[in-house]
């Protein structure tokens, strides 16, 4: 170097003139003269040392903000995403992925909704493609011992935040416990705490459990089959299945139109049955859960005629007969029930209250001026509808009169029905319907809304138009008769006789023989289902895998979404 200087007439004194890089940018006076040099300097270099270079600057450029963060602080940031973010961040990277898995993310996410898990109480057959190991490659030069370290520090401030969690709700358990039957079973691979050097994620659903096996709940996977649920039903995919036809060999089956059905979940053992009134004067219990949905119990011999002035009242652990209220001095039409009251209306234009489970009479609510032919219980409010065409709303304590609702439908109510929401949703929504082709929400101690679930016909549509001005759904740009064929679509032909209410989605069945689905939050059409009854349609249900329904001729239809999906623990 010094006999380079030399040769070009330079001295040992010149050279120490000589300025380094960093002298060079200390001297700059702002970053602007700093970024014109770097830019300078970079120009003059060939394009494969810039290829050199850019590699070396790629780590500088990407800044972790998550992972800079303790643990716990990212655990609590990633609780407030919502589902399909969290999807997402859990393809930036390992430790992004272990925080948006967190199994305490998800499950607040699932309460949000009122989803809960069922632990299968049998073995299960789960889909193979989540049976199958996962092995991740280790693309981001991370050994064994970093994430090792790395799942220790996530694993401790999951205790961490799920322990602050707990201070404010108590809802929140710790994901670390773990619970097994009395016969100890061998840990579960995806309950397991031991790390594995080969890096192999196993899924925490094995293919196959046994009897005695408890399942670790994977909240995140109860909230992607229940979004997946939700998808079949907009979709209006199903699979068409009878419980009962005519022409069906049916041990024990109805003779006659069946009037009336309803779901129930056992509490203590979990198993779901449909139970279903018929004018052939009995009550029968369907076994959901039997392969061929046999009847379980037939309850008969305690009414005198389809509609009599009678309300029995059945122990079901104990199938017998508990008491028969014979109050009414007309045909008793509607019944409801909680954990507090009893309530039932009747044709002699009053609705009657009782305390429950002693059955004391409390109130008797006068104000009707035709059969009152519906009830419905929310809380501390009864609603009722009647053949008035009125909707009143009463205090359940006092049996005060608080609100009437005069002339909401152009002929006289005959269902009501209550939203059974999850914890977080909002006040209890009545419907009502008549014997219009509309059914009508709204919120006690408000006015009417002037929507409905299933709308009057609407203007004509002009042809560019993709709104259908009926319901409010959006499609594909269609013709003037094709729009105004699918504004009709919209709008029930007869009669609605039943609604039934989720979270989410209004069902409506009518004497058209078609059930629609409605956007709860929009109003607007969902499905259209038009197969399965050759007769009016009395009554449906349903719960978050499937409707059901029943009608005048005798069929009970189930239109199932969780055809080929694993269900066995979704809390129905």
């Amino acid at each position: 170097m010094n006999n380079f200087l030399s040769d070009e007439g330079f001295t040992d004194d010149d050279i120490c003139l000589v300025p380094t890089s960093t002298e060079l940018l200390s001297r700059m006076t702002s970053e602007q003269e700093c970024e014109e040099l770097a830019y300078k300097l970079l120009a003059s270099l060939p394009r494969s040392r810039l290829a050199t270079i850019q590699r070396r600057l790629a780590p500088l450029l990407q800044f972790d903000v998550v992972g800079s963060l303790p643990a716990e602080v990212s655990l609590q940031i990633f609780s407030h995403l919502p589902a399909q973010t969290l999807l997402t961040c859990a393809l930036v990277s390992h430790r992004w992925r272990t925080l948006a898995n967190d199994q305490e993310v998800w499950k607040k996410l699932c309460v949000a909704q009122g989803w809960a898990w069922k632990q299968p109480s049998r073995t299960h057959s789960f889909d193979t493609s989540r049976g199958r190991e996962e092995t991740w490659d280790d693309d981001e030069g991370m050994g064994d011992s970093d994430e090792e370290g790395d799942l220790d520090n996530i694993e401790t401030a999951k205790a961490q935040w799920t322990q602050m969690q707990n201070e404010l709700n108590d809802d929140f358990a710790s994901p670390l416990l773990l619970h097994f039957a009395p016969r100890r079973a061998s840990v579960l691979p995806g309950a397991s705490s031991s790390r594995s050097k080969s890096r192999t994620r196993h899924n925490s659903a094995p293919p196959v459990l046994g009897d005695w096996v408890f399942l670790r709940p994977d909240y995140k996977r109860l909230y992607q089959t229940h979004t997946r649920l939700q998808n079949r039903v907009r979709a209006g995919s199903y699979k068409l299945k009878f419980i009962q036809a005519r022409g069906m060999l049916v041990n024990d089956a109805h003779t006659t139109t069946i009037y009336c059905l309803q779901l129930y979940t056992y509490p203590e053992t979990g198993v779901q049955v449909l139970f279903t009134g018929s004018r052939d004067r009995t009550v029968r219990e369907w076994n959901l859960t039997s392969p061929n949905k046999k009847v379980e119990r037939i309850i008969a011999n305690v009414h005198a005629s389809s509609v009599d002035r009678r309300v029995a009242v059945w122990d079901l652990a104990k199938n017998e007969l508990v008491k028969i209220i014979a109050d009414h001095e007309d045909s008793v039409l509607c019944v409801r029930l909680d954990g507090k009251r009893l309530v039932s209306c009747s044709k002699d234009r009053t609705v009657r209250t009782y305390s429950f489970p002693d059955l004391t009479p409390q109130h008797v609510l006068h104000q009707h001026r035709a059969a009152v032919n519906a009830v419905s219980l929310s809380d501390t409010l009864i609603v009722s509808g009647s053949g008035d065409r009125s909707v009143r709303l009463w205090d359940a304590n006092t049996g005060g009169l608080l609100r009437t609702f005069e002339n909401h439908h152009t002929r006289g109510c005959d269902r009501l029905h209550r939203l059974h929401g999850p914890p977080t949703s909002s006040p209890a929504l009545p419907t009502s319907t008549s014997a219009s082709s509309t059914s009508r929400p709204f919120k006690g101690g408000r006015r009417p809304r002037s929507t409905t679930w299933a709308p009057p016909p609407a203007a004509p549509l002009s042809p560019g138009g993709v709104v259908c001005s009926a319901c409010g759904s959006t499609g594909d740009t269609l013709g003037r008769g094709l729009q105004r064929a699918a504004a009709q679509r919209c709008v029930h032909a007869d009669l609605v006789r039943s609604v039934a209410l989720g979270p989410d989605f209004v069902l409506s069945g009518s004497y058209d023989l078609t059930i629609k689905v409605w956007d709860r939050k929009t109003g607007a059409l969902v499905a259209n289902i038009t197969e399965g009854h050759t007769g009016r349609i009395f009554c449906i249900g349903f719960d978050c895998t499937k409707i059901v329904s029943c009608g005048e001729d005798q069929r009970i239809c189930v239109y199932d979404f969780s055809e080929g999906i694993d269900t066995s623990f979704i809390q129905l």
